[in-house]
């Protein structure tokens, strides 16, 4: 009830500073509030599924999740392309922990994997499992649950999923644009690329299309800024069994226009992996194929621990590097 309270307040305060349009377009995310609706209040019931509370051992969640396509936790590739791997996992991450943290997707496992009074701090990777099963975004009552997991007060929960973007807290598309607003994107025209895609789709930000396909967002610098603008895909059209996040680089308001199209006739538009284009030094064919045997000799692609799709020759040459030092 307070936070119901303290919530109004808010929102009040916010409305009586009038804010122009254009200054409302310079905060980086809309400020969502949970607020008492249909799909949306503390009264639904809300819990893991049966399949995300069972127990399985890690092999078996390895295969499982290749199966479908899986690459990593958060990041997942088409499982048809031969460059699979996420480079971040294979480099940052030592071989025991990524196949642990990357490849869980049960409750039990995730939380495993933190010692018994540290539950907490399976916050996040038990946030983004609930998103994941709920079709993309977080009502109330999957915070709450998460928060029974973990034994915090729900508040605990609702800090970290205000902090982070990535997390939706009101109902998106099946394909969630989301547009970098970081200065780099924005000097390179990002205000074009949403104001194209807004226009197309006959939505606001944060609105979903009617045949729910769709909903526009903003989201923080994504890494890219050699290459702006650009914006990401978050796809949530495969339901529990996964999503992804797909980069598009130096785009244009005509380009993300044809990607929308793309994805409604269920195509799958091509990643613009740009700085393969400029490389100067490309890696032979030959020296591709030493990459791929040295993964076959260290089981990798066997556990969906690749390289991206269509992977940058920088990438392939730091893979190369990582797994020769390892």
């Amino acid at each position: 009830m307070l936070a119901r309270i303290v919530a109004t307040r808010l929102l009040d305060i916010r409305q009586s500073l009038r804010l122009t349009p254009q200054a409302a377009r310079s905060f980086s995310t809309a400020l969502n509030y949970h607020i008492d609706t249909a799909d949306n209040n503390p009264d639904l019931p809300w819990e893991f599924s049966a399949a995300n509370k069972e127990k399985e051992t890690l092999a078996d969640m390895i295969s499982c999740r290749y199966a479908i396509g899986d690459a990593a936790y958060h990041f997942q590739y088409e499982p048809s392309i031969k460059w699979l791997l996420d480079v971040r996992v294979a480099l940052l991450v030592s071989m025991g922990e990524a196949l642990a943290f990357y490849s869980c997707t049960v409750v039990k496992e995730i939380v495993s994997h933190y010692p018994s009074n540290y539950k907490q701090s399976a916050v996040i990777p038990l946030l983004d499992l609930a998103q994941q099963q709920h079709g993309g975004w977080l009502p109330v009552s999957a915070m709450n649950a998460v928060a029974k997991v973990i034994e915090v007060a729900p508040i605990r929960v609702y800090e970290v999923a205000t902090f982070y973007s990535m997390f939706n807290r009101s109902p998106v598309g099946k394909y969630h644009l989301l547009v970098c607003g970081t200065t780099p994107c924005m000097i390179r025209g990002s205000r074009e690329i949403e104001d194209a895609l807004l226009k197309h789709l006959r939505v606001k930000r944060n609105e979903v299309t009617k045949d729910g396909l769709f909903s526009v967002g903003e989201m923080e610098c994504m890494g890219c800024c050699v290459n702006a603008p650009m914006i990401t895909v978050a796809d949530y059209s495969n339901g529990s069994e996964g999503y992804t996040y797909n980069y598009y680089e130096d785009v244009t308001p005509k380009r993300v226009v044809e990607i929308v199209e793309m994805l409604r006739k269920g195509e799958k538009p091509p990643l613009c992996i740009s700085m393969a284009h400029k490389t100067q030094n490309a890696l032979s064919v030959d020296q591709k194929e030493e990459i791929l045997l040295c993964m076959e000799n260290q089981n990798l692609l066997h556990v969906g621990i690749l390289i991206p799709a269509k992977a940058t020759d920088m990438e392939m040459q730091m893979t190369m590097l990582g797994m020769k030092r390892g």
